[in-house]
């Protein structure tokens, strides 16, 4: 009996590869970079399943290209800003991501871009590493304090309360801003619910852990950070597009706020000119889930998802449950 054809967008943990061999015929892209379309829409073709990554738009076109027989398109990521549901339902395609394991993860590298950014410490390494340092000195990278200071959560998901949880041991007080009340992050953490305004207004340090959706796109522009305090920090992990850039850009360059600390930018992986100019932004390369451990795991839900939908079986995290229902 010939084995399902499942393609893999962009090479994933080993022991996630072996798995997959197990049952079907697998395709990895080989080479370090995300497939143009025109190239994922052909290596895509007569696929049953599909593993993608955030940077795979899979739309009708794909889909199409694909072909009838596809079953399943399974995120390796939380995210599913690069899936149009809709059009996937329409075919009865099962879109699924991993959710859940990544919360640890990206929740302890918001804390670090947090506390890099305050204390500066990108900054001093520099220093040190071009063989300008001299001494000490008391004046030398003056950053901020990061205890006892407010705490500012947009979107007290999973992630978030993650956050809130290690604010503690730093005695934060902690504010946040949701669509919805987290009765259970305030009992752990004593988190109060705020409006966006008042979240702007007093957030020492504003961390952002929203979805990217329409109503969320520029979350934070140039009317939100000149309500924000001058000596604030913003941390970005979630999504690039939350950001205007731009506006973020002059508000670091004008000193409206006092610093920035990125993972995600609006259109990885360009970067507004001049951003990465400035000290007063830390940047990296949108690592928040990279550890061994999670990346891993990631892969297990993705690899676990196409085996049961491929056998017949409902998948763990399905993200078009109505598919299921036909």
């Amino acid at each position: 009996m010939k084995k399902a054809s499942v393609y893999v967008t962009r090479m994933i943990p080993q022991e996630n590869i072996d798995e997959l061999q197990k049952h079907f015929d697998v395709d990895v892209n080989p080479e370090d970079r995300a497939l143009t379309k025109p190239e994922l829409k052909q290596k895509a073709k007569g696929r049953d399943a599909i593993i993608s990554l955030l940077t795979d738009t899979i739309d009708d076109e794909l889909l199409d290209a694909a072909g009838p027989q596809c079953r399943i398109v399974a995120n390796y990521a939380v995210g599913i800003n690069n899936f149009d549901v809709a059009a996937a339902t329409k075919r009865g395609v099962i879109l699924t991501n991993t959710p859940g394991v990544l919360d640890d993860a990206t929740a302890t590298h918001t804390f670090a871009l947090l506390l890099a950014t305050a204390r500066r410490l990108p900054e001093a390494d520099k220093f040190v590493r071009d063989s300008k340092w001299k001494g000490w000195a008391p004046m030398f990278f003056i950053g901020m304090d990061v205890d006892r200071r407010t705490l500012g959560i947009a979107g007290m998901g999973r992630i978030g309360a993650n956050v809130a949880r290690k604010a503690k041991g730093f005695d934060m007080k902690i504010i946040y801003a949701d669509i919805r009340r987290n009765p259970q992050a305030e009992k752990e953490t004593g988190a109060t619910l705020v409006d966006k305004e008042t979240l702007l207004k007093e957030s020492d340090f504003l961390t952002l852990h929203v979805p990217l959706m329409p109503e969320t796109h520029h979350y934070i522009g140039e009317k939100e950070l000149k309500l924000m305090k001058k000596t604030a920090v913003l941390i970005n992990a979630c999504r690039g597009p939350v950001v205007d850039e731009k506006a973020l850009l002059k508000a670091l360059q004008e000193k409206e706020i006092w610093a920035a600390g990125l993972d995600v930018f609006e259109n990885e992986p360009e970067i507004v000119p001049g951003l990465t100019g400035l000290d007063n932004v830390v940047v990296v390369p949108h690592i928040a889930s990279a550890t061994t451990e999670t990346r891993i795991n990631m892969g297990k839900i993705a690899v676990n998802n196409v085996i049961k939908v491929l056998n017949g079986q409902p998948p763990d995290t399905c993200v078009n449950l109505e598919v299921l229902k036909k």
